[in-house]
């Protein structure tokens, strides 16, 4: 199953790079930076062992 979501979030992150750049106003890139930023931080929240980008983890 950590495979599955590994390679799930691949090939997620790669489509989202892939939008990012076909965007060219930099309003749109900013509300697809904040975006992303909203889910890697509700997904690292549902992790009890994740190291934080503040610093190390706990």
């Amino acid at each position: 199953m950590e495979d599955e979501n590994i390679a799930l979030n691949s090939v997620l992150g790669l489509e989202l790079n892939r939008v990012f750049f076909a965007v060219r106003e930099t309003a749109n890139k900013q509300k697809i930076i904040e975006l992303a930023r909203k889910v890697l931080e509700s997904e690292r929240a549902g992790l009890p062992d994740s190291a934080s980008p503040d610093g190390p983890a706990r």
